[in-house]
């Protein structure tokens, strides 16, 4: 689960202007992993993008990758 943490949160940093303000949190549940994604509150449109396009392929990218590690996860963009 390290590397889908380190693959989230690589991601998020690229994406924004405040890099150093992205913090992500893994919360396990009994199936499914919760990754708790926070951004500086001028960098959330940035993580959500037009019509939550960006959100949504993030999500996308890390289900794909969950799916290859045959796990479930689920990212939450938190303000």
């Amino acid at each position: 689960m390290d590397e889908l943490k380190h693959l989230v949160e690589e991601m998020a940093k690229a994406l924004v202007d405040q890099p150093d303000k992205v913090e992500l949190s893994m919360v396990d549940g009994e199936q499914t992993t919760v990754f708790e994604l926070r951004v500086a509150k001028e960098d959330l449109g940035k993580i959500i993008g037009k019509e939550g396009r960006t959100a949504r392929s993030l999500r996308t990218i890390l289900g794909a990758a969950s799916a290859k590690l045959k796990k479930r996860s689920v990212l939450e963009i938190l303000e």
